[in-house]
């Protein structure tokens, strides 16, 4: 196509050409499971009128709350332009802007309190109520974990939000559940080279982690993989969510006799230990590691005590300047909130056009038909570049990227926290379907 022929091309036909040049398909057949089907979960009572109804639960309150508003914009983004065009859903050649499958999406938010029972609770309700035909929403594993469970049971279709265990696509894997985010272990191995490179190899490293599934998967991962790297592991502090007072986890941190303390700590419980830390003068002898930067640590702390730090954020804005599809997001985000998205808008977002997008392409809402047209490893141009789910654990393969935090005097603008150093591609993060502990329960 040259660059003549683009230019004629009204706005939609261009963006769905400049992302169709990365080797996306425009043209598909229609599968051999697009067909009538019997009840199953809420279908089709969901999507019987001209709507279909999707579950949203997110962390109003509590320590994860500042992420749960930032995914709860990326969903209310995604919906927008589902219903009135805009987006990526300009480039999507599936997507109409008119709803999905002729539906116009509706949705309802709860609270979940950072908390696994309100978000079941929410989300049952959901489903019995209002039919709800699609599950989503989490900034926990431990809930996204419980939803997945409840999505099996009830067999409706859960889209994740945040969720870094590798239990959610490991031995808690649901059929029902697909996780956008990398995994501990993916991040682990995107993280492990640069930072033997970038801080030696002979270190030794304590860990100060959330005492639920995501900080013991971490710990387990990226432990294992810096031991590779010549790092020696001194020990570990599990912490209670929520925890507001680190004092006695740091004293012993400072006793370690680590020269680099290795966050996993989260949202404001995130926060609340860095800055204790630099009280107890803990970062005058050790380095500080974040293998998930949460969304704003960098704002709540100050630029001077995030610079030099290596860690992971799922997406971070400055994409826009190398990958299409980051730019459309990054722009039309801001147009709308006035601020830059953190990586958890990015997940709600994205996992919103995947699923209409499969929804579309099975042309059916029943569950086991999008669930196939989700496991099929159809790849989109998303903000993180290409992604696609595999079969095997409904894990996306999708880059990591690693970044390394700014000081004040480097940073170009207001937002511009971090420096990324590479984004590590998927195919070479992800373990192998064959050392997955994941067993996918019935599609029926």
């Amino acid at each position: 196509m040259d660059k003549n022929h683009i230019l004629k091309l009204g706005r939609r036909r261009f963006l769905q050409a400049a992302v169709a040049l990365g080797g996306m398909p425009l043209v598909r057949a229609r599968p051999a499971w697009a067909e009538d089907h019997a009840p199953l979960g809420t279908y089709p009572a969901g999507v019987a009128g001209e709507t279909a109804f999707v579950g949203v639960t997110v962390p109003l309150t509590g320590p994860y709350a500042a992420a749960g508003e930032d995914i709860l914009h990326g969903y209310e983004l995604a919906f927008d332009h589902l219903n009135h065009g805009g987006g990526l859903v300009d480039t999507i050649p599936t997507l109409s802007g008119k709803g999905v499958l002729g539906k116009r999406v509706i949705y309802k938010v709860d609270d979940s309190q950072t908390q696994p029972n309100p978000a079941v609770e929410s989300q049952t309700r959901f489903i019995t109520k209002d039919k709800a035909i699609l599950m989503t929403g989490s900034i926990s594993s431990a809930t996204a974990i419980a939803l997945e469970k409840l999505a099996q049971r009830e067999k409706v279709l859960y889209m994740t939000g945040t969720t870094n265990s590798n239990d959610t696509t490991g031995k808690d894997c649901q059929r029902y559940g697909f996780r956008n985010q990398t995994s501990a272990y993916m991040v682990s191995v995107a993280m492990a080279p640069v930072l033997a490179q970038e801080l030696g190899r002979k270190r030794k490293a304590i860990y100060l982690i959330p005492d639920y599934t995501y900080g013991h998967s971490m710990f387990d991962s990226f432990s294992h993989f810096t031991e590779k790297e010549g790092w020696t592991t001194v020990g570990k502090q599990a912490v209670p969510v929520g925890t507001t007072d680190f004092s006695s986890y740091l004293i012993n941190i400072a006793n370690s006799g680590a020269d680099v303390l290795v966050n996993v700590m989260f949202g404001d419980d995130a926060n609340a230990s860095t800055k204790q830390a630099q009280q107890f003068g803990i970062f005058k002898k050790v380095k500080m590691v974040l293998p998930g930067i949460s969304p704003f640590q960098a704002k709540e702390v100050g630029a001077d005590l995030m610079g030099g730090v290596y860690g992971s954020v799922d997406f971070w804005w400055t994409m826009a300047e190398m990958i299409p599809a980051a730019k459309i997001f990054v722009d039309t985000f801001e147009a709308k909130y006035h601020y830059k998205p953190e990586w958890s808008a990015q997940i709600g977002y994205s996992q919103m056009i995947i699923w209409a997008d499969a929804v579309e392409r099975a042309k059916t809402f029943y569950p086991p038909a999008v669930i196939k047209a989700l496991e099929a490893g159809h790849k989109l141009a998303l903000p993180i570049g290409t992604g696609y789910y595999r079969a095997c654990d409904h894990q996306m393969v999708r880059g990591v990227p690693v970044v390394v935090g700014k000081k004040s005097s480097e940073m170009r603008g207001p937002d511009d926290f971090y420096r990324i150093i590479k984004i590590v591609p998927g195919e070479d993060s992800v373990p192998a379907c064959s050392e997955s502990a994941c067993k996918l329960g019935s599609y029926t």
